[in-house]
Protein backbone atom coordinates (compact mmCIF):
# COMPACT_ATOMS: atom_id res chain seq x y z
CA UNK A 1 0.00 0.00 0.00
CA UNK A 2 1.49 3.32 -0.99
CA UNK A 3 1.56 6.01 1.65
CA UNK A 4 -0.53 9.01 0.73
CA UNK A 5 1.05 12.34 1.58
CA UNK A 6 -1.64 14.62 2.88
CA UNK A 7 -1.30 18.36 3.28
CA UNK A 8 -1.17 20.00 6.68
CA UNK A 9 -4.60 21.56 5.99
CA UNK A 10 -6.07 18.14 5.20
CA UNK A 11 -4.51 16.71 8.37
CA UNK A 12 -6.01 19.50 10.49
CA UNK A 13 -9.45 18.93 8.92
CA UNK A 14 -9.31 15.20 9.65
CA UNK A 15 -8.17 15.87 13.25
CA UNK A 16 -11.05 18.31 13.81
CA UNK A 17 -13.55 15.82 12.35
CA UNK A 18 -12.18 13.17 14.71
CA UNK A 19 -12.66 15.49 17.69
CA UNK A 20 -16.20 16.39 16.61
CA UNK A 21 -17.10 12.72 16.05
CA UNK A 22 -16.87 12.13 19.81
CA UNK A 23 -18.19 15.53 20.86
CA UNK A 24 -14.88 17.12 21.89
CA UNK A 25 -15.45 20.72 22.99
CA UNK A 26 -13.90 24.17 22.63
CA UNK A 27 -11.72 23.30 19.63
CA UNK A 28 -9.08 25.91 18.83
CA UNK A 29 -6.43 26.02 16.15
CA UNK A 30 -3.25 27.88 17.06
CA UNK A 31 -1.14 28.95 14.08
CA UNK A 32 2.47 29.03 15.30
CA UNK A 33 4.16 29.60 11.92
CA UNK A 34 5.05 33.25 12.61
CA UNK A 35 6.60 32.50 16.00
CA UNK A 36 10.32 31.74 16.13
CA UNK A 37 11.70 28.47 17.49
CA UNK A 38 8.43 26.56 17.67
CA UNK A 39 8.36 22.78 17.57
CA UNK A 40 5.55 22.62 15.01
CA UNK A 41 3.36 24.77 12.74
CA UNK A 42 0.01 24.26 14.46
CA UNK A 43 -1.55 23.22 17.74
CA UNK A 44 -5.08 21.85 17.77
CA UNK A 45 -6.47 22.16 21.31
CA UNK A 46 -9.73 20.71 22.61
CA UNK A 47 -11.45 19.59 25.79
CA UNK A 48 -13.25 16.54 27.06
CA UNK A 49 -15.38 16.15 30.17
CA UNK A 50 -13.77 13.01 31.65
CA UNK A 51 -10.85 10.59 31.32
CA UNK A 52 -13.13 8.39 29.25
CA UNK A 53 -14.01 11.16 26.82
CA UNK A 54 -10.39 12.35 26.54
CA UNK A 55 -9.35 8.78 25.68
CA UNK A 56 -12.22 8.53 23.18
CA UNK A 57 -11.19 11.82 21.50
CA UNK A 58 -7.57 10.71 21.31
CA UNK A 59 -8.57 7.33 19.89
CA UNK A 60 -10.98 8.88 17.37
CA UNK A 61 -8.31 11.29 16.11
CA UNK A 62 -5.69 8.57 15.69
CA UNK A 63 -8.13 6.17 14.05
CA UNK A 64 -9.52 8.77 11.63
CA UNK A 65 -6.10 10.16 10.69
CA UNK A 66 -4.79 6.62 10.19
CA UNK A 67 -7.73 5.61 8.04
CA UNK A 68 -8.36 8.77 6.01
CA UNK A 69 -4.92 10.35 6.00
CA UNK A 70 -2.80 7.19 6.22
CA UNK A 71 -0.70 8.98 8.82
CA UNK A 72 0.45 7.56 12.11
CA UNK A 73 1.23 9.82 15.06
CA UNK A 74 4.96 10.31 15.51
CA UNK A 75 4.51 10.39 19.28
CA UNK A 76 1.62 10.10 21.75
CA UNK A 77 1.80 10.71 25.47
CA UNK A 78 -0.57 11.03 28.40
CA UNK A 79 -3.06 8.35 27.38
CA UNK A 80 -2.64 6.37 30.60
CA UNK A 81 -4.08 9.04 32.92
CA UNK A 82 -6.04 10.81 30.13
CA UNK A 83 -5.96 14.26 31.73
CA UNK A 84 -3.85 15.76 28.94
CA UNK A 85 -3.09 13.69 25.84
CA UNK A 86 -0.58 15.00 23.36
CA UNK A 87 -0.62 13.58 19.83
CA UNK A 88 2.33 14.66 17.69
CA UNK A 89 1.96 14.58 13.91
CA UNK A 90 5.24 16.56 13.46
CA UNK A 91 3.78 19.72 11.83
CA UNK A 92 0.57 19.53 13.85
CA UNK A 93 0.43 18.72 17.57
CA UNK A 94 -2.93 17.93 19.15
CA UNK A 95 -3.63 18.63 22.82
CA UNK A 96 -6.69 16.91 24.29
CA UNK A 97 -7.40 18.17 27.80
CA UNK A 98 -9.86 17.56 30.56
CA UNK A 99 -11.47 20.96 31.15
CA UNK A 100 -9.90 21.73 34.54
CA UNK A 101 -6.43 20.69 33.34
CA UNK A 102 -6.79 22.90 30.27
CA UNK A 103 -7.79 25.85 32.45
CA UNK A 104 -4.81 25.22 34.74
CA UNK A 105 -2.18 25.09 31.98
CA UNK A 106 -3.91 27.73 29.82
CA UNK A 107 -1.89 26.79 26.76
CA UNK A 108 -3.64 29.42 24.63
CA UNK A 109 -2.21 32.20 26.85
CA UNK A 110 1.24 30.61 26.87
CA UNK A 111 1.21 30.87 23.09
CA UNK A 112 -0.40 34.30 23.11
CA UNK A 113 1.47 35.38 19.95
CA UNK A 114 -0.16 32.61 17.95
CA UNK A 115 -3.04 33.34 15.62
CA UNK A 116 -5.94 31.52 17.27
CA UNK A 117 -8.94 30.29 15.32
CA UNK A 118 -11.93 29.04 17.28
CA UNK A 119 -13.55 26.12 15.48
CA UNK A 120 -17.30 26.21 15.84
CA UNK A 121 -18.60 22.73 16.27
CA UNK A 122 -20.99 21.52 13.62
CA UNK A 123 -23.39 20.29 16.32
Amino acid sequence: MSKKNISTDQLISIIIEGIEDVKGEDIQLLDLRDIENTVCDYFVVCSGNSNTQVKAISGAIQKKVGKEGQEKAWHVEGESNAEWVLIDYVHVVVHVFQKQIREFYDIESLWGDAKITKISSSL
